[in-house]
């Protein structure tokens, strides 16, 4: 048995708790939010974040992280992206030795543009055993054990496969890679791509205009990945095109539900309006094209998705600027 500490009580944390609790490991979730610790001590739901779905009752909830870590074997980073550094920083000091850090936080740390798994280096220090777990995987349908597979990746392998080991179920499928930069970019920067393609189905244009938005995107998410190091092939995998398709696609998608309100006219504050959840996408748009910016990547879709969201920009006016680029070949080279 495993002692895991999962930080972060929203939709995916919960999940990964009950899939760890129901496979026999030992496990605590940290969340901020009272009733939520509170419905699952009692109860053993999370009405907020995962409604009518019964958790396994061997999870413990609380509101302390030191509580949380303190006897960890395995940390599981789930707090929004803009979160990681505060929530994480006081897990690090809480920490014992040197636990297994695995982020499951799909975005880019918004001030300094860095990728989750940077920021936890930071803070547990750059010896320690950092890791990224991501892929296709909307939350319901993993708590539902519906088969699915993802991606852990770690510069070091043997980390890799020990995160691997600890999350694999019948269910729950789990390859690994050592392009941690490549998987990490890749979960992040299509949640740009869904809200984009959300908005173009909120216009009611078709399956040419979607397939269109998909497959330039991930050819400049592989581009802006490649510019840091990432491995180009890791785009046409799970992290890549496998989590690119689901959410831009799948309609329990928050940043494709994002976007279809945006283009059918509503605002970025009226979308987001009473959401519990996070659309990472939002905050992930704007860390991409700076950091496009900072490497001399284009990253045309991704700052059309930005200028309509943070500059009011109309989508249709976006969409013919993108039609009306310079004609270029379809490979960079």
């Amino acid at each position: 048995m495993t002692r895991v500490a999962v930080v972060g009580g929203g939709a995916w944390g919960t999940t990964l708790a009950d899939l760890l609790a129901r496979k026999g490991e030992d496990v605590t979730l940290w969340a901020r939010e009272p009733e939520v610790v509170e419905g699952i001590n009692r109860e053993h739901v999370n009405a907020v974040f995962l409604p009518g779905a019964p958790l396994a009752p061997e999870i413990r909830a609380t509101d302390e992280i030191a509580t949380a870590v303190r006897e960890a074997e395995v940390l599981v980073s789930a707090a929004p992206s803009h979160a990681v550094r505060v929530v994480m920083g006081e897990a690090a000091r809480a920490a014992p030795g040197r636990p297994l850090v695995v982020s499951v936080s799909k975005g880019l740390e918004p001030d300094r543009l860095q990728p989750l798994s940077r920021v936890l280096a930071d803070l547990f220090g750059a010896a320690a055993a950092v890791a990224v777990l991501s892929g296709p995987s909307f939350a319901e349908e993993v708590y539902r054990r519906q088969p699915t597979a993802v991606v852990a990746a770690a510069r070091d392998e043997s980390v890799a496969r020990r995160v691997q080991q600890v999350f694999a179920t019948a269910q729950f499928r789990v390859y690994t890679t050592t392009d941690a930069i490549g998987v990490e970019l890749g979960g992040a920067l299509k949640n740009v791509i869904a809200v984009a393609a959300g908005i173009l189905e909120g216009l009611g244009l078709g399956y040419n205009t979607r397939a269109a938005v998909i497959t330039r995107g991930l050819a400049e998410i592989t581009r802006l990945g490649v510019a840091l190091g990432a491995n180009p092939l890791t785009f046409a995998g799970l992290a890549g095109m496998g989590d690119l398709i689901l959410t831009a696609t799948g309609a329990l998608s928050r940043n494709r539900s994002l976007g279809v309100a945006i283009g059918q006219g509503r605002t970025v504050e009226q979308a987001l309006a009473g959401k519990q959840s996070v659309a990472e996408g939002v905050n992930t748009a704007r860390a991409a094209v700076e950091l496009g910016r900072r490497h001399g990547v284009e990253l045309p879709i991704a700052e059309q998705v930005a200028e309509v969201l943070f500059r009011g920009k109309a989508p249709r006016q976006a969409i013919a600027d993108l039609m009306e680029r310079d004609l270029k070949a379809e490979q960079w080279r």
